[in-house]
């Protein structure tokens, strides 16, 4: 029984990891593409407004 005691977790955390990826994959596009589109143009907005004027951007 030592066999199912040491495959057991790595066959638990690889189900939740397929599963993470489906869920992932099944939320990318369709009905939240805009929203998400929104969120990441809404963050970048902010970041670019954070940064001080005069200094490099690549320093």
């Amino acid at each position: 029984m030592d066999y199912v005691s040491a495959l057991l977790p790595p066959v638990v955390m690889a189900a939740f990891f397929i599963g993470l990826v489906v869920t992932i994959v099944k939320s990318q596009g369709g009905d939240n593409k805009a929203k998400e589109d929104a969120a990441v143009d809404a963050a970048i907005a902010r970041a670019e407004a954070a940064e001080q004027p005069g200094t490099p951007s690549g320093a």
